[in-house]
């Protein structure tokens, strides 16, 4: 079912070289690339809803800003 949604949304949808970089910059970048959708930076670990959006990104930063992991739809 994931790969059907994933299919179904419009634009870049994954941003792997951005790991390391600053969460508030990379959200930037990630909403000027892909303006469909809204990213959110989150501290690494934070509940989420597992309901899947096209519209949004989770970017998520440990506590000194930095991303850990690949921010994607979701």
């Amino acid at each position: 079912m994931l790969i059907q949604e994933l299919t179904d949304c419009h634009g870049k949808s994954s941003w792997p070289k951005l790991v390391g970089a600053t969460g508030e910059a990379a959200a930037a970048t990630i909403e000027r690339e892909n303006p469909r959708v809204d990213a959110i930076v989150i501290l690494n670990g934070s509940d989420t809803t597992i309901e899947f959006r096209c519209d949004r990104v989770f970017v998520r930063v440990n506590s000194r800003g930095i991303i850990v992991q690949v921010p994607s739809i979701g």
